[in-house]
């Protein structure tokens, strides 16, 4: 008998579980979990987010400018700390490369149903504007 749509689908699955790009991703991201000084990070950097949304809702005559720019500074501050971190880039990286097989695989299945012929088909980094021809952005 011959496979369904969607067990061929989860054979799919299967199968980019055991990509490179999967297993360096998923590796990353524990490795970014793990690493409790930059969980520390993204919490401040997300209070300091939680503040500045609190304080710029107030009205005009509430609102407090130079507490919004010394939030801000500091948000700045932490922001850049936390894309410096070596755990933090390897993440980036390794999820940049996993996007890219991922929007491969959706452009593929896109196009094979809007007619393309599976076997030729691809995802294009370069857009041109046309989503009548792309089918990378989702």
């Amino acid at each position: 008998m011959e496979k369904d749509i969607i067990e061929l689908t989860r054979e799919v699955g299967r199968q980019l579980q055991r990509e490179e790009a999967y297993i360096a991703y998923q590796a990353a991201k524990q490795a970014a979990d793990e690493d409790m000084e930059l969980q520390k990070l993204i919490e401040d950097f997300d209070k300091v987010r939680t503040d500045i949304s609190i304080e710029t809702a107030k009205d005009m005559e509430e609102r407090d400018n130079d507490k919004i720019r010394t939030l801000n500074e500091h948000m700045r501050k932490v922001y850049a700390k936390i894309m410096t971190n070596e755990r933090m880039i390897g993440y980036n990286d390794a999820k940049d490369e996993f996007d890219i097989l991922m929007a491969r695989i959706t452009a593929i299945i896109k196009q094979s149903a809007e007619g393309e012929d599976p076997d030729t088909t691809d995802y294009s980094a370069s857009c041109t504007g046309s989503c009548a021809t792309c089918g990378g952005c989702g």
